[in-house]
């Protein structure tokens, strides 16, 4: 008989994992899909994943708890490593050591801070673990059960270990009592600091009027003056810049201190939500690869790109009810001339807030929304997860439901590449799930414009007409924009939820797959089969993010180039004519 209560999946899911345990397994997962994996150096043998460093003269070995057709297998266990006496468990600084020697020996260059970021990941791996219950069945009431904002911001502040295919993915500067009053996985909420600075020394664009007003309702200023709210960590950091206290001193800036309404910290940490709407702040502070600024040329760049999407987001509303994209239409910040007359770009860019459009306006009635990295994650750290969306253990559900989910996900941003020359970023932490009483998706929407492109060819004449330093960075070719869809929405979003799926149900790993295939093959059928399209089809390897390379290059995030991995999509594979456990030594 079908089980139907709530915890029914847990017995099908791994123990959270200890902070080492998480730190070993990521930094196993970067080294297989970055470096062993292409390199040809893996092997599956009698239950364990085997990866061999040729530079550093080291054989690894981990336990499997479930193989993966894309190679983006489950681990179990310590690594360990072949000695003279035999396999010898390894901690995660071992593990790091190794990594460090293989990748300085293979580039022929060293990266002094590798190791002590990795460290740092680690430090906030355990903060995060430290925050949540030990046992996953503890993790509180199902979705259904429990008032929609607090389940939306519930999976935003339930990702404690972070994406499992970067090397550092906790790793942040700030010291820990700053983390512990500001970061999601401890749940903070808190209220902004909010200025007044005068008319004249505010910087600001909007898409459309009255863009501002959520910054404008936190607070009362006098005449003369414009509100100016901003993170209150980011005030800390800035408070002395001696331009800013300069003009604090002269009141041309007041300070009045905490605003009233406490606003929610998001997954990004410095993306901050009241329930109205959210605001994207600036933060002078390394969270895994950078300082988490908004330069210049972002600010004006999410205005600029929401007035240009409006007619292709319009059309893709109406051709797709299902999904939408939650605008950027106004940003506001410190223009504080300088020696040179011109705004101090470290106030100008520190003190720079965008209004981002919130939820409320956007929701079907009766939906509750999720982020997708909660619903999608490894662990189920919160109530969102996909474990707990499913009504019971039936296979056949979760397929109903997976089928749901594609349709909802896959065409839109498919139609926005290949008819409005549009790259969005629909990767696990930029898209929201709002799922029904039932828990099946009923909507998805789409957000974050940092990451949304422009393709050169299709929109030359509007890049044209904006400042270079505006145009450039919101711009790619086909062929990158190319990429970046494909690793965005398939690798790093459809195969992490398709992977929590498959670990619920191991044997219908093929059968998840299966449907993703058939919703491509429906949106090349409707976009007239085109070339790369058809690539994807036929199997060609997939495109993914090179974290590991990246960082140890000390690359800047849009300079991150991508590894191919072995595609779980064509038709033999999904036939069955190359085996799950060998599918990654095979190709």
């Amino acid at each position: 008989m079908t089980s139907t209560h709530p915890s029914a999946h847990h017995s099908a899911l791994a123990p959270l994992p200890t902070a080492d345990g998480a730190v070993a397994h990521t930094l196993l997962n970067c080294l297989l899909r970055e470096m062993s994996g292409p390199e040809h150096r893996t092997a599956v043998i009698d239950g364990h994943l085997l990866l061999r460093l040729p530079r550093r003269g080291a054989l690894l070995r981990v336990a499997l708890r479930r193989t993966s057709l894309l190679g983006a297998h489950r681990f179990s266990g310590p690594v360990t490593e072949e000695t003279p006496g035999g396999w010898s468990a390894i901690g995660w600084q071992r593990l790091a050591e190794h990594i460090h020697a293989e990748l300085s020996l293979r580039t022929g260059v060293r990266n002094d801070e590798f190791l002590g970021q990795i460290a740092s990941s680690h430090q906030g791996v355990a903060a995060g673990l430290a925050a949540v219950p030990r046992r996953p069945a503890d993790t509180g009431a199902p979705v259904r059960d429990r008032d929609p904002l607090a389940a939306y911001l519930a999976s935003e502040q339930s990702l404690v270990l972070g994406h499992r295919f970067h090397p550092a993915p906790k790793a942040r500067d700030g010291g820990l009592a700053a983390w512990s009053a500001y970061a999601p996985e401890n749940a903070a909420s808190f209220p902004l600091r909010l200025l007044a600075v005068r008319d004249a020394l505010i910087a600001e664009e909007s898409a459309e009027p009255g863009a501002a007003g959520p910054l404008d309702r936190l607070g009362q200023v006098p005449e003369g003056y414009q509100l100016l709210p901003c993170h209150p960590w980011q005030y800390e950091l800035l408070r002395d810049h001696p331009e800013l206290r300069a003009a604090l001193g002269r009141g041309d800036v007041l300070d009045l201190g905490p605003g009233r309404t406490p606003f929610a910290a998001t997954a990004s940490v410095r993306t901050l939500y009241d329930g109205d709407s959210f605001l994207k702040f600036s933060l002078n502070v390394r969270i895994t690869n950078c300082l988490r600024k908004n330069a210049g040329y972002e600010l004006s760049g999410a205005v600029a790109l929401t007035r240009l999407l409006t007619p292709a987001l319009a059309d893709l509303s109406a051709r797709f009810p299902g999904s939408g994209m939650l605008r950027e239409p106004a940003y506001r910040s410190l223009a504080l001339p300088g020696p040179d007359g011109r705004p101090v770009r470290a106030l100008l860019e520190g003190f720079g807030v965008i209004v981002r459009e919130g939820l409320a306006g956007r929701l079907r009635p009766g939906v509750t929304p999720l982020l997708a990295a909660a619903v999608a994650d490894e662990y189920p750290t919160g109530p969102a997860h996909v474990s707990r969306l499913l009504a019971d253990t039936d296979p056949r559900t979760a397929l109903s439901w997976w089928r749901t989910y594609l349709e909802l996900l896959i065409p839109p941003v498919l139609a926005a590449y290949f008819e409005h020359g549009l790259v969005l970023e629909p990767h696990l932490q930029n898209v929201v799930v709002c799922v029904g009483a039932d828990g099946r998706p009923e909507q998805v929407l789409f957000r974050d414009l940092e990451g949304t492109k422009l393709l050169r060819g299709h929109h030359a004449a509007a890049l044209a007409a904006l400042p270079p330093e505006v145009a450039g960075p919101m711009t790619y070719d086909d062929g990158r924009g190319w990429d970046r869809v494909v690793y965005c929405l398939l690798v790093n979003h459809v195969a992490e939820m398709l992977a929590a799926l498959a670990d619920l149900h191991p044997h219908a790993e093929t059968a998840l797959w299966g449907e993703v295939r058939r919703t491509l093959r429906r949106c090349a059928d409707a976009h007239g089969h085109p070339p790369r399209l058809s690539g994807l089809l036929a199997g060609v390897p997939l495109p993914a993010k090179a974290n590991l390379l990246t960082r140890w290059a000390r690359s800047a995030d849009r300079e991150a180039g991508y590894v191919r991995l072995p595609s779980p999509l064509a038709e033999d594979v999904l036939s069955g004519a190359v085996r799950t456990d060998d599918i990654w030594s095979a190709r």
